[in-house]
């Protein structure tokens, strides 16, 4: 897509109108409700369905499979991110009625750093095209590991704090207590961080993290840093009401790994493959509608399995519990 600075400055506008309209009804601090969440969740999703039938209108076919293949890409990603956030919130106790704020400043941080990524990426693939070489064999080894992961029986269910939060704790004093959404406060004199602001660049910069995967995955999808940033921007947006959604759920998608794992496997290759082809080795490229068709019958059957394993876990334990 040929898109001006134009129309790159009207996009990031109405994204920041969006967030607006998000920070305001959610300003007051408020344990969100199943039906507060499920409405914002409709709504995000309805936006990014309507951008994709806008660029299907404005400029093809191609540019809008490659939208919805890459947001959904993100978006299921974004989902298996979920777990470390309520790991996050569990070591913080970060009361209920501030966990949206800090998902909110969260979402803001991790669009910043996703745009920085996105910009260092479309540099690098400008310049050096065996760049993909390096993001198929980063994320083949990506679900490598995620399976490895999710076949450990020693699984960790305790968030450990990386070096940048241990840093900070040391070199700034801190309070013990929550004061609001306060971020630091005066206490003799001194000021001190409150919680709220280290699990607030916890979750920020725990998105560095899940961006080293996600941002090589989408430029699996497409070579556009427009459509990479939209793509991005619409599965971030949604995810704190998501949070809420699906909270209770998150633990019964049990295979939702083996199906990023797949996901990232089948990207890695796409990518190697594309790479191969820039080469001239004449090699078959896989089209971003089968791309579309995989992804979303792995999540379908992702979904259903685990489902399926959960239910039937759940029965064996009522059986137990009847027997004893």
């Amino acid at each position: 897509m040929d898109v001006s600075l134009t129309m790159w400055v009207v996009t990031v506008l109405v994204l920041c109108a969006l967030i607006a309209v998000d920070f305001f009804f959610g300003r007051k601090p408020h344990e969100v409700t199943l039906r507060e969440a499920g409405t914002w969740t409709i709504i995000w999703i309805v936006l990014a369905v309507l951008f994709g039938l806008w660029l299907l209108v404005a400029e093809g076919g191609t540019p809008s499979g490659e939208f919805f293949a890459g947001y959904v890409t993100e978006k299921s990603l974004s989902v298996d991110n979920l777990f470390v956030f309520v790991l996050i919130m569990t070591k913080f106790a970060v009361p209920a009625q501030y966990q949206a704020r800090v998902l909110l400043v969260g979402v803001l941080i991790a669009l910043v750093l996703r745009g920085i990524f996105i910009a260092a990426g479309a540099a690098l693939i400008a310049s050096f095209s065996w760049v993909f070489y390096i993001f198929g064999a980063f994320l083949i080894w990506t679900a490598w590991k995620l399976i490895k992961d999710a076949r450990s029986e020693e699984e960790d269910e305790e968030y450990e704090e990386n070096r940048f939060l241990k840093m900070v704790e040391r070199r700034f004093p801190s309070t013990d207590e929550y004061h609001g959404t306060k971020l630091w406060i005066y206490e003799n004199g001194k000021r001190l961080i409150t919680p709220m602001l280290i699990v607030m660049l916890a979750i920020g910069s725990t998105d560095i993290l899940f961006a080293l995967d996600s941002i090589p995955a989408i430029y699996g999808l497409t070579e556009d840093p427009y459509i990479v940033f939209t793509a991005n921007a619409f599965a971030l947006m949604g995810l704190r009401q998501l949070y809420f959604l699906i909270g209770g759920l998150l633990q019964k998608l049990v295979h939702l790994s083996y199906g990023l794992s797949i996901i990232l496997g089948f990207i890695g290759v796409k990518l190697i493959l594309h790479a191969l082809h820039e080469s001239g080795v004449h090699v078959p490229e896989i089209s971003t509608f089968v791309s579309l068709g995989v992804i979303c019958g792995v999540l379908i059957v992702t979904t259903i399995t685990s489902l399926m394993a959960t239910r039937k876990e759940q029965q064996s334990s009522d059986s137990a519990k009847s027997g004893a």
